[in-house]
């Protein structure tokens, strides 16, 4: 295939992704906002709603390992195509449930998990997949339009989930991801996972050719990371960052709800002002040219989310009034969402390019597993703090440890490392500029 026809197939490639990952986020999110309406008006229990979002989060983190394994050894295609499959036979499933013998709480954590699970496979597996589908030159522009997707999403499915739930059944709601999911998968279809592939895939008998277990597969991916002190370093900030922001997560609805009675509907604006932000800073970063520094810029991306993590406690320690408070949020939060985006897009950018393409699936699962791990435990943890400590107080202290650390691990020599070129340019750089 001569190299026109591919940059053609790659463009086909970047919309049918982002179109793909649209559809089934889209379809994904109004499901989650509908049955999470449906466990609460159906039991009342917090306790109960808890338990579908831990359904949600734990096979993630148990899972991710085995979805690097398979997708560094067989058909990224077929890997993704199936993971579609099943979820769509997962919400039939749960559809015939309802209609026959109305739905169940075991029926609904059950098909949680199994949603969990598939979503695991087919987004470690596209994450990987990225740089063969589409050319070098645009893998900046294929992850921001992912960003923006799951912002469009992240805006438009609790509308419509909202307009919807008023007006239909739950069987219609299952109707409706049951399309989305049958329409991504059709897309998929078309995908050629192997056009910028350096090597075709060996999928008929690679595993018994290598003659490596599931386990010796995973230690050599392990392995690999290990070699890699960079990424290392950003699977380590990854986790820190995570179980620090458990302070965030908590202490945001806690603050906003129990502290300054702000209602519902204005803290749902707060919200859509986080996806907003992000939605923005994807179009920015997808019309721009690459970043040339991800490293630099994710640096000071994440030390502004912590001073954004600390501001969240002001209107704690100075009164405003309720529009002042309303106000402040929407800003912080679309500053929030913003930072997100200035953070991982270049990351993820510098990852694609800098991992080893048969590593690919193995690396990207532990870094997911790594960022999730620490997760519920700072939940649980932030939660019994926020119970018996002032919120301003955990909050800036977390702020302020998160800001330490990242200033320690990513100090100016580990940067220069991750990209010699500035100091071949500059001498000893200073990091007064965030070079985009």
């Amino acid at each position: 295939m001569n190299e026109s026809v591919k940059i053609k197939r790659a463009t086909y490639h970047l919309w049918t992704f982002v179109t793909s990952k649209l559809i089934s986020t889209f379809g994904a999110q109004v499901y989650s906002f509908a049955i999470s309406f449906y466990i609460l008006q159906l039991t009342g229990s917090a306790t109960n709603f808890a338990t579908n979002l831990i359904c949600a989060i734990l096979p993630r983190t148990l899972m991710a390992p085995f979805a690097g394994y398979l997708a560094d050894n067989y058909s990224r295609k077929a890997i993704v195509i199936i993971s579609q499959i099943i979820t769509t036979l997962a919400i039939i499933g749960l559809l015939i449930v309802s209609l026959t013998i109305g739905l169940s709480l075991i029926a609904i954590y059950t098909t949680t998990c199994i949603l969990s699970v598939t979503a695991t496979f087919s987004g470690v597996t596209f994450t990987s997949s990225i740089s063969r589908l589409i050319d070098e030159q645009r893998i900046q522009k294929a992850m921001s339009l992912n960003q923006m997707s799951i912002s469009f999403a992240a805006i438009g499915s609790p509308a419509v989930g909202g307009i919807l739930y008023g007006n239909v059944s739950m069987p219609v709601f299952l109707v409706i991801y049951i399309i989305a999911s049958i329409v991504a998968v059709c897309l998929e279809a078309t995908m050629d996972f192997n056009l910028f592939s350096k090597h075709k895939e060996q999928i008929s008998d690679r595993m018994d050719n290598q003659k490596e277990s599931v386990w010796q597969n995973m230690k050599a991916g392990i392995s690999y990371l290990k070699l890699q002190p960079i990424i290392m370093l950003l699977v380590w900030i990854s986790l820190i960052i995570n179980f620090l922001f458990g302070a965030f997560e908590v202490g945001y609805s806690f603050i906003l709800i129990e502290k300054l009675k702000i209602n519902s509907e204005h803290f749902g604006f707060t919200q859509g002002a986080f996806a907003v932000g992000m939605l923005l800073l994807s179009i920015y970063f997808s019309a721009r040219k690459e970043v040339r520094y991800p490293m630099l810029v994710s640096k000071w991306g994440i030390l502004f989310m912590g001073a954004v993590m600390g501001a969240v406690s002001i209107p704690l320690l100075i009164t405003f009034s309720y529009i002042g408070n309303f106000l402040y949020y929407i800003i912080l939060m679309f500053t929030f969402g913003s930072l997100v985006i200035i953070v991982n897009t270049p990351i993820q950018v510098m990852l694609q390019k800098k991992i080893d393409d048969e590593y690919k699936g193995r690396v990207f699962s532990i870094i997911e597993t790594m960022a999730m791990a620490l997760m519920p435990l700072g939940m649980v943890l932030f939660g019994l703090l926020y119970d018996v400590l002032p919120a301003q107080w955990i909050l800036i202290s977390s702020a302020t440890l998160l800001i330490t650390i990242v200033l320690i691990l990513a100090r100016p020599s580990v940067v220069r490392r991750a990209h010699p070129e500035l100091e071949k340019k500059h001498g000893k750089p200073t990091e007064v500029e965030m070079p985009l």
